[in-house]
């Protein structure tokens, strides 16, 4: 192995230099004006307005809330409880027992590592709001709130990714002991049990300690909570998504690699690359989604108080914040009502036969979910705001345009699924290429399903969109400023409706992917007189050929619905972001009342024009980033990858061993999580600088940019997304459909896979958090950059901007030329 600096020394040597030039230059300024920011919206009282006939009243309606969020969360350890309790053969509950203390090292690693992050953040949070806001002098309180709640929102991300690990680890040994029974329904009922555990206890988790803050916060200081809140969340989220992704990819590819080159089965125990593949699992598909998740339901939530209470006139903001919040609230329990309904029409139709396709009660959930929330939208909306703004229309108006969102997140996924499903014709189209293609044209087989898929997410999500603008036009301009962008929030508020369910599908995948390595890594078959050992400990006598064969099938569905979640995230975080971009816009403009109605001031509106050339310089810039993202991720990959691969190929023990050492196979996780941390390190920095300096260059050129990032990012993201899914299933259907393992089209399909690996589980699903931090914290960056600009500094914020960009290409460099592959190049000959 090359030496190579900790990336957290070097993080921490970069942030208290940079801490201390900062501070200093804060200091000076802190004799500027300040001015209003999102940290000093007040909430409305909830106790003023009464609902359903006065009945209750909005603090009361959300006290009930609680009492739900309660129950989701009792639910959810429920089952957390009854997987714990399945019965597991020792051989297997060996093998998930190693890959959670794996996991449990990372974990405990990446908390380091996001607090390092943290403390960079903490700087220009205190400074901004501490010295420019004053708080520091006028309202120690309020940055206290802010700081707190930022530990709070990373807390939140982090442990419901550490749940999701344990359940994970749980349910895969569970899971691959259950398929020996000889019938296929227990190894789909306990992957999706799973998924419904994590599901409930992270919306339910959500859901909570937002209703904390609206209930029982001090008013006045909800909006710096509900700030402090979103920037932790979306941090953490941030760096267990990329660094996840990153890490799961290096020792995937290092553990598949070791097919072709050494001819082995997949999960061969003697590779000690499968037990990292296995930890990288949790990391990437488990841990990454699950505070993904956590905090793009957040964000969503926090960008639709700021524009409510920013955009709507004091009338009707208890109204708009309550109905929200009950709509959450009712959408937790549709997913529970869905779920137990699903199962016992699943239970009854594949309890007992000897075949099944995995995929049809997972697609049967999802709709069944959409069309249950979109009911309970319309009744609840018709019980909670019947005669909003004194319109008695507007109750079936705004369900109307929650219910695009809503559909969105059933709709999507049967999209995707045109793409990356084993049934779907794309999917066969990449096989039958490689057959006498072999992996050029596998590869560019997965890359014309990418490209295809992409142009329908688009068609698809700006068709509602559209729909969803279209009703808003009907909306009184009394009621609201901007309403097509409320519309737009609506929207991404509804892709998570159904959150729950949405999150059980997508752990389902993470779980059926370990259950095939756990099986065979446990080599339960070899251990002696193991039928007459099961059937006496458990009762039936194991049917290993089956078990095998529904494992595999049920791989391929865990696939494919890890696929459709992709896309519910990314068109989340791309169209809450509108709502998040249109909030700055409001902050740097203004408002004026005009007539009776609330609108923004003409000033200024003009530089939102192609006319005002920053605004359109910035169109052109955020595309950069994402390119260059993707890039630095995908090189972090390459490199990790070939250590791994270099340090496998060095140490893997084929003769005279049945399984690799618990050394090697750690040792090869240690690779992972230094080229993942490093890589993230490079990455967040870039970032982080980025924002700065844009948000500092000119404040329309920054929304310009904002506005690029989320539309470049989405359309790259899909594209990934999905090309990656079809090489993936791909080379399942070889395996399970052809039974050509070891063929020359296998490894076709294994290098078409590998290809895949970082399009779809590092570069395309990071893109959802780095949208949303962009976006969340350039609402600081810019409002900072105002107030100095205010304040007759606008050639120092010219300067800032200059150093910022010049630390953010410094990282952008680092990201290649400090990852590269530092061994020299060597002939043909010399490598024999």
């Amino acid at each position: 192995m090359t030496p190579t600096v900790s990336p957290m020394n070097a993080l921490w040597k970069g942030v208290t230099g940079t801490a201390a030039r900062v501070f200093g230059l804060l200091a000076v300024l802190a004799g500027s004006t300040a001015r209003a920011s999102e940290a000093d919206l007040v909430l409305p009282d909830f106790t003023s307005q009464t609902f359903m006939n006065g009945a209750l009243n909005g603090y009361q309606l959300l006290l009930a809330g609680i009492a739900v969020c309660v129950l989701g969360l009792g639910f959810g350890f429920l089952q957390y409880g009854q997987l714990k309790k399945l019965p597991v053969h020792r051989a297997m509950l060996e093998i998930s027992e190693l890959i959670y203390e794996t996991c449990k090292t990372y974990l405990i690693t990446q908390g380091k590592f996001i607090l390092g992050l943290w403390a960079l953040l903490l700087v220009v949070m205190v400074g901004y709001f501490g010295f420019l806001q004053h708080m520091l002098s006028e309202a120690p309180a309020k940055l206290f709130a802010i700081l707190l709640f930022s530990l709070v929102g990373i807390a939140g991300s982090y442990g419901v990714a550490w749940f999701g690990i344990r359940v994970n680890t749980f349910a895969n040994s569970r899971t691959a002991f259950a398929s020996l029974r000889g019938k296929p329904y227990p190894t789909y009922a306990i992957p999706l049990q799973a998924g419904m555990s994590i599901g409930m206890v992270l919306i339910s988790t959500e859901l909570l300690l937002m209703l904390i803050i609206l209930l029982f916060v001090p008013r006045d200081f909800a909006g710096p909570c509900f700030i402090g809140f979103a920037i932790g969340e979306s941090l953490g989220a941030s760096v267990l998504r990329i660094a996840g992704g990153i890490f799961t990819k290096i020792a995937d590819i290092g553990s598949d690699l070791m097919k072709i080159v050494f001819k082995i089965k997949e999960d061969d125990a003697r590779n000690p690359g499968v037990i990292a593949d296995c930890t990288g699992d949790n990391a990437g598909d488990s841990v990454g989604p699950s505070a993904d998740g956590f905090e793009t339901y957040g964000v969503t939530g926090v960008a639709l108080i700021t524009f409510i209470l920013l955009a709507v006139p004091p009338a009707f903001q208890v109204q708009l914040l309550v109905w929200i919040f009950v709509m959450r609230i009712v959408m937790v329990l549709a997913s529970l009502l869905s779920y137990g309904i699903n199962e016992l029409i699943q239970s009854n139709k594949y309890k007992n036969v000897d075949k099944m396709n995995f995929e049809h009660p997972l697609t049967f959930l999802v709709w069944l979910t959409s069309i249950v929330s979109v009911g309970l939208t319309f009744v609840v909306s018709y019980l909670l705001i019947p005669d909003l703004a004194g319109d008695g229309s507007l109750w079936w108006k705004m369900s109307l345009i929650i219910t695009c969102g809503t559909l969105a997140g059933a709709i999507i996924p049967e999209a995707i699924k045109v793409f990356t499903s084993t049934d779907s014709r794309h999917v066969r189209e990449v096989v039958t290429a490689s057959r006498e293609g072999g992996p050029s044209l596998n590869v560019i087989s997965g890359l014309v399903a990418g490209n295809f898929s992409a142009y329908w997410m688009g068609i698809i999500i700006a068709g509602l969109m559209g729909l969803a603008f279209w009703v808003s036009t009907y909306v009184p301009l009394t009621l609201m400023l901007a309403p097509a962008v409320f519309a737009f929030g609506l929207v991404a508020f509804g892709f998570l409706g159904m959150g729950p369910v949405t999150i059980a599908v997508d752990s389902y995948g993470p779980v059926t992917d370990n259950a095939q390595s756990v099986y065979e890594l446990s080599l339960i078959e070899n251990v002696p007189n193991v039928k007459e050992e099961v059937n006496k400990d458990f009762g039936f006598t194991p049917d290993f050929e089956k078990g095998k064969q529904y494992l595999e099938e049920n791989d391929g569905a865990g696939n494919t619905f890890k696929a459709t979640a992709k896309p519910v995230l990314i068109g989340t975080a791309v169209v809450g972001a509108t709502t998040m971009i249109f909030s700055i816009i409001v902050l740097l403009v203004g408002t004026e009342t005009v007539n009776g109605i609330l609108s923004l001031k003409t000033e200024g509106l003009g530089k939102l024009s192609l006319l005002h050339a920053p605004f359109l310089l910035g169109l052109v810039t955020g595309g950069s980033v994402i390119y260059w993202f993707c890039g630095a991720s995908m090189q972090a990959v390459s490199t990790g990858a070939y250590r791994a691969v270099e340090f496998i190929k060095k140490n893997i023990k084929l003769e005279g061993v049945e399984k690799a050492s618990v050394e090697d196979s750690k040792r090869v996780v240690e690779i992972c999580t230094q080229y993942a941390q490093k890589g993230m390190l490079n990455i967040f920095l870039g970032v982080f600088f980025s924002t700065l300096a844009f948000a500092c260059a000119e404040p329309y050129f920054f929304i310009g940019y904002l506005i690029s990032i989320a539309i470049f990012g989405l359309y790259q993201a899909v594209f990934m997304a999905n090309a990656g899914g079809a090489w993936d299933n791909a080379k399942k259907l070889v395996e399970t459909e052809l039974h050509a393992k070891g063929t020359d089209l296998h490894a076709a399909t294994v290098v078409g896979d590998t290809v895949g690996d970082p399009f779809k589980d590092t570069s395309s699903v990071a893109l959802n958090p780095v949208i949303k931090f962009t976006t969340l914290f350039g609402l600081l960056a810019v409002e900072m950059a105002v107030e100095l600009n205010k304040s007759g500094n606008t050639t120092l914020t010219h300067v800032l901007s200059g150093v910022f960009f010049l630390l953010s290409v410094i990282f952008v460099y680092r990201s290649f030329y400090s990852m590269r592959i530092e061994t020299p190049m060597r002939s043909a000959a010399e490598g024999k």
